[in-house]
């Protein structure tokens, strides 16, 4: 009997089809692409204020004061965290993120523990690198939270 051109005189299967690999492949990289940003996103434990209103916001500019004056600035291309009183050198970080993303908004969360010049400092900064648009991160008030449909934080826009 002759061999098909699939199997050699053994039996076994020469050829590998790739297609259901290439399949998996591809539904794990979406995945992993949907699910980055919300995992970035969780990596600073900031204990925000609470409020009744906001809306969201996508920003590839977050920025955090912890409860301990840490300011810690996530763009793209990386973390870094700032001490107290170096928060100043933020600013070449700052300015080079606006210059690749002149449409940028700001996403700022401060630890409800901090005095607001710590905010209004950072605030600050981020307008004088040229970026206008920035908004504050918040909790959702536990009597609005049904309202939110299980939205735990959000984001209140503040513009000029």
């Amino acid at each position: 009997m002759a061999s098909s051109s699939y199997q050699d005189e053994g039996g076994a299967i020469a050829e590998i089809n790739v297609t259901p690999l290439v399949d998996v492949v591809l539904v794990l990289l979406v995945i992993f692409m949907v699910t980055a940003p919300m995992i970035a996103a969780q990596g600073i434990v900031v204990d925000s204020p609470q409020a009744t209103t906001g809306v969201a916001v996508q920003s590839t500019l977050n920025m955090a004061i912890t409860s301990d004056g840490i300011l810690v600035v996530t763009v793209p291309k990386g973390e870094k965290r700032f001490a107290a009183d170096k928060r100043r050198d933020a600013e070449p970080m700052l300015r080079a993120f606006h210059v690749e993303f002149p449409d940028s908004k700001a996403v700022i969360a401060g630890d409800k523990n901090i005095s607001h010049g710590a905010v209004m400092e950072v605030i600050d900064m981020v307008r004088g690198v040229g970026i206008e648009k920035f908004a504050l991160r918040t909790k959702v008030s536990p009597k609005k939270k049904d309202d939110r449909k299980g939205n735990e934080e959000s984001d209140t826009i503040i513009t000029p």
